[in-house]
């Protein structure tokens, strides 16, 4: 088995998984967070329907690639994941995921959490309201909400962060 200590880290769903590549031949062997899986796969890298071997168990998945984003449909729920450059300090600390930005200029017209509350990914953190039409803007990943930048029945442009969340602590690297 060659041995590797390659470490990178991804986020998937919001959260943030480091692996570490431990061995490519003769199959993929993977430390995610602690836990080790062996990955067989055919090698296949286009998008569409696949299936790999995980620890013995054959799973079933579609795959499509979105930018530098991959949306995986497995089990019935569809999960996002991102790559993590360990290169750039903003990604590794899931800086990407620490402002919501309005998708249309607006108002807001409801404010659901408070800077300091704990918010999971998914919840509501502020509604807006954009020629009539009232909008939930939701948490992209579990953390602490940090700031409000706007309040109710203040407006703003489309693409302006309306709200921030604290950033991640750093990923340390494999090893550390």
């Amino acid at each position: 088995m060659e041995k590797l200590t390659r470490g990178f880290a991804i986020i998937l769903d919001g959260a943030v998984h480091n692996v570490e590549i431990v061995a490519l031949r003769p199959y993929l062997v993977l430390r995610i967070d602690g836990q080790i899986y062996e990955v067989k796969a055919d090698g296949a890298e286009q998008d569409g329907r696949q299936a790999i071997e995980i620890n013995g168990r054959p799973i079933r998945f579609a795959r499509s690639h979105a930018g530098g984003r991959q949306i995986l449909r497995l089990g019935g729920r569809t999960f996002e994941s991102s790559l993590i450059d360990p290169r750039d300090g903003s990604e590794a600390a899931g800086g990407e995921y620490d402002h919501v930005r309005a998708p249309m200029p607006g108002s807001i017209v409801e404010i659901h959490k408070q800077p300091g509350d704990e918010v999971l990914r998914g919840e509501t953190l502020v509604t807006i309201e954009s020629m009539k039409m009232q909008m939930a803007l939701v948490a992209p990943r579990d953390g602490t909400l940090a700031a409000l930048v706007y309040d109710v029945d203040d407006t703003f442009d489309k693409d302006e962060i309306v709200v921030e969340l604290a950033p991640l602590a750093p990923l340390k690297a494999a090893g550390e």
